[in-house]
């Protein structure tokens, strides 16, 4: 099947300085996958950023975390889907969104890039809006739109606080959740229970 999933990348900017912080919340998924797993991240300087495998024969998954930086994260994207011999239709990336309330996830075959300049530089790179991607709410600064685009800078290179912590274990316990069923279940399908999803923290 040629949209089957095969490849999962999740953006955020290398290095310490932006651990934890919630731009990053794509990387933070894969990595807590990776130690619920069992496995672990190397660097391979073919793809511009950090790698793994999971799983084996039909259900294997590549993962990829871009050290390109978020604005650059296409370059990486594309290198990997060149390498893997993978069409956009197979991938899925893992992005922060500042349009979704935290805890609350949101998933498409396809779009524009939103304002987000990892979507757009996979835009870019791909030659394409035509790839999954699965947007992770992290909240917005404010609702006031000017106060929202002076503060947006900070708001998603800031980490989460502790008050939100309940929230962003549930909301990336449902990302490895949501990614088990798009391999199960296929897009659509998954894609009910995905944009559905609650977490409990917030009811």
């Amino acid at each position: 099947m040629a949209d089957v999933l095969r490849l999962v990348v999740g953006l955020g900017n290398p290095g310490p300085k932006y651990e934890g912080t919630r731009h990053n919340i794509g990387f933070m998924a894969l990595e807590r996958m990776g130690s619920r797993e069992g496995f672990s991240f190397r660097q391979q300087t073919k793809l511009h950023g950090l790698a793994a495998e999971q799983g084996f024969g039909e259900s294997r998954l590549r993962l990829l975390m871009p050290q390109t930086y978020m604005n650059d994260s296409g370059r990486s994207i594309r290198a990997a889907l060149d390498w893997f011999g993978f069409t956009p239709e197979q991938l899925l990336v893992l992005v922060d969104d500042m349009d979704l309330p935290l805890g609350r996830l949101r998933l498409r075959a396809q779009g524009s890039a939103g304002g987000h300049n990892g979507l757009r530089s996979t835009i870019q790179h791909l030659g394409t809006q035509a790839f999954p991607r699965l947007r992770i709410g992290i909240g917005a600064p404010a609702e006031n739109p000017v106060e929202r685009r002076a503060r947006t800078v900070s708001h998603v290179l800031g980490p989460f606080s502790k008050a939100e912590q309940p929230d962003v274990n549930a909301v990336l316990d449902a990302v490895l959740e949501s990614i088990q069923r798009i391999q199960r279940q296929g897009l659509d399908r998954a894609g009910n229970w995905i944009n559905g999803f609650r977490p409990a923290a917030i009811e």
